[in-house]
């Protein structure tokens, strides 16, 4: 397995709005081969002393923090499915920084191994 994460901030209320976007880019994701696709918003996250999800993303009042993650096969099915979904033209329709019901500029994400499965 292989999993892409992302963490953002989205203002509370284009909630419905990041919604509908993310509820879109799964299917997309998920025809194009991925096993799981998970947007989460949060529910109990508190700022850290050094580091925590609202710090990372610079929450702002009125900001919810989103966590999410893609599951692939594997690493080679992860780079073979982005490219696909990265030519999908139903995905460069929501792609626009413009149109994106957050700030872009303040989203972090990565790719990961599993070293624990249960």
């Amino acid at each position: 397995m292989y999993v892409d994460g992302y963490v953002l901030a989205v203002p509370q209320a284009n909630l419905a709005a990041y919604r509908k976007m993310a509820r879109k880019a799964g299917k997309i994701w998920k025809e194009h081969g991925a096993l799981e696709y998970m947007e989460t918003v949060e529910d109990d996250v508190q700022p850290g002393k050094l580091t925590s999800f609202p710090q990372a993303v610079k929450r702002k009042a009125g900001e919810l923090v989103v966590f999410s993650w893609i599951i692939y096969e594997s690493k080679a099915q992860r780079s073979r499915i982005n490219k696909l979904v990265m030519k999908d033209p139903r995905l460069a329709e929501m792609a626009d920084p413009k149109n994106l019901p957050f700030d872009a500029k303040r989203m972090f994400w990565g790719g990961f191994k599993p070293i624990v499965t249960l």
